[in-house]
């Protein structure tokens, strides 16, 4: 049980980094849909990664059918709001940012 408890706590742990690395992506990136890009794909690995982390630590079906479940509705909607803002962003005619 170690082995996996420690397992879980790497998991949780790597996942972290993701959540910081598209924080700043969001604070640093030049233009709306590049920050879009790094936001969303990089928290959805880092939740995947708590959330596999917490599997291993759930005590059963029902408690890691809800972590998944959890999983399943923060992809769907991190996708459909980006989607939506990106559409809004070039219906409002914001062009994406070109190296000078």
């Amino acid at each position: 049980m170690a082995i996996v408890h420690g397992f879980a706590l790497f998991m949780i742990l790597l996942g972290i980094p993701f959540f910081i690395s598209g924080t700043i992506g969001l604070l640093r990136l030049p233009d709306i849909y590049t920050r879009l890009h790094a936001l969303t794909k990089a928290d959805n690995l880092g939740l995947g990664l708590i959330i596999l982390g917490l599997i291993l630590e759930a005590k059963d079906l029902a408690t890691i059918a809800r972590l998944l479940f959890i999983w399943f509705l923060v992809l769907t909607a991190s996708s459909a709001s980006c989607h939506l803002i990106a559409n809004t962003a070039l219906k409002n005619k914001i062009t994406p940012w070109k190296r000078p």
